[in-house]
């Protein structure tokens, strides 16, 4: 269903060094950076097929987290989301919400972790067991 998703970012190479640590754990490997014609600097993750995008606001005020808003990338165990979890505070991230683990909701059993960025963009890492 998607093709990309872009964040923004206060200092792209902390968000690189932050997002090289989290997404490797994932399988994605380093950014493509690009210097966009306005003279923004933007770094692109592509893996599997979708590309997961940082950039210095184009607008030249300050990024910020989404209000609301929820970035979820699969894993494929649930020690993968530990993992995720981990690495993202030990990269600058912040742990929040519950603790990583089993949740049981409407759409059954999973395990989920949040985190916000350095940036305030929040994140989770979620494994749905077969």
């Amino acid at each position: 269903m998607f093709n990309h998703i872009m964040v923004g970012s206060n200092d792209i190479e902390r968000s690189r060094l932050f997002y090289d640590a989290v997404l490797g754990v994932l399988g994605a490997g380093p950014p493509i950076s690009h210097r966009a014609d306005s003279g923004h600097n933007r770094l692109f993750y592509r893996h599997d097929g979708a590309t997961f995008c940082i950039s210095e606001p184009i607008n030249g005020e300050a990024a910020t987290g989404a209000n609301g808003g929820t970035i979820g990338f699969k894993c494929g165990s649930a020690d993968q989301v530990q993992t995720f979890h981990d690495t993202a505070i030990a990269h600058g991230g912040v742990s929040i919400e519950d603790p990583p683990g089993e949740r049981n909701g409407s759409m059954g059993p999973m395990h989920l972790a949040y985190v916000r960025d350095p940036d305030g963009n929040k994140l989770c890492a979620v494994f749905r067991p077969a």
